[in-house]
């Protein structure tokens, strides 16, 4: 598994940290979606329990290898929303499925090294579950590492966070995340959906290859037309339900500050908004809003419907 040129501080910071024999019992990977937070823990735990690691990368021909590969090691344990008694995915992990885990961790790892056990995504716990954790966390067993992988830690309580060591990953600089688009061969327009991403590349290659570049322009149009008086919040509502509402609101958000810089900048704003500087900004931070709370139970219609009505 080879890592991102933006994660290898992370990488020799934790593999020194092995060599003097002081990992800590658990590590929370913190950082926006997109910089392979995932890749990165996924990497690290076969290298852990590899028998014959290399600069602590794995092997990928040992015992434990072939078993980490194939999905089935006993030590690699990976806890995910999960699913509900229906077969949909549940919203939030619960506390059930913590204890459930905390029971596998007190039993010795069954290859005599480490046991290995992501939480993912960590900020996903319900607040029960996240006290069960507690208990795991203050009283760790021997060779065990938790590895906590969140997007948004500030949702984690401050407990949780306190008892871990956190690592960060950082947006890298345009020419290195440019560069790593380019082997990536995500597409043409590398620079473009960089910047649409806000310098995020994971986002940037992810959006060129789904070809959500084009939800972007289209979205751009929807708010210059409501503007206009040219299109009603229900119609956009419906499409933006259709097509994606998340990166929607993403590009939504990122128009309407592309508005306020060009009037700070005295050009033509591109939307043509009737809304004052702040009613621009607060429309901003709403549809930031609306992102987060797509997660929750609320309708993904109503809650569009409501922030397009807002938008003239």
């Amino acid at each position: 598994m080879s890592l991102a040129p933006w994660q290898t501080a992370q990488w020799s910071t934790l593999q020194a940290r092995r060599d003097r024999g002081a990992l800590p019992h658990a590590l929370l990977l913190a950082g926006p979606a997109g910089l392979g937070k995932r890749e990165f823990a996924r990497a690290f735990a076969y290298g852990l329990l590899c028998a014959q690691p290399v600069d602590g990368h794995a092997c990928g021909h040992c015992r434990n290898c072939l078993l980490f590969a194939a999905g089935t090691h006993p030590d690699w344990l990976v806890l995910g929303r999960g699913l509900r008694r229906d077969g949909t995915e549940r919203s939030e992990i619960v506390i059930d499925q913590i204890r459930e885990l905390a029971a596998k961790l007190a039993m010795s790892s069954q290859f005599g090294g480490w046991q290995v056990a992501c939480i993912d995504p960590a900020d996903a716990m319900n607040t029960a579950a996240a006290n069960a954790l507690l208990k795991t966390l203050e009283e760790p067993s021997g060779q065990t590492l938790l590895l906590l992988l969140a997007d948004a830690p500030w949702r984690l309580p401050a407990t949780i966070r306190s008892r871990c060591q956190r690592i960060e990953f950082h947006l890298p600089e345009t020419a290195q995340a440019l560069a790593w688009l380019n082997r990536e061969r995500a597409g043409d327009d590398g620079a473009q959906a960089l910047a649409a991403a806000g310098g995020n590349p994971g986002l940037a290659r992810d959006w060129l290859r789904s070809g959500q570049l084009e939800q972007r322009t289209a979205v751009r149009g929807d708010l210059a037309g409501l503007a206009a008086g040219r299109s009603d919040p229900g119609s956009v509502a419906r499409r933006w339900v259709e097509h994606e509402p998340a990166p929607a609101l993403w590009f939504a958000a990122q128009a309407a500050s592309d508005e306020l810089q060009a009037r700070a900048q005295g050009r033509r704003p591109p939307l043509g908004s009737a809304l004052d500087d702040e009613g621009l900004w607060r429309w901003h931070i709403a549809a930031n809003q609306a992102r987060e709370d797509l997660r929750g139970p609320l309708r993904a219609d109503l809650l569009l419907l409501d922030l397009l009505a807002r938008w003239r």
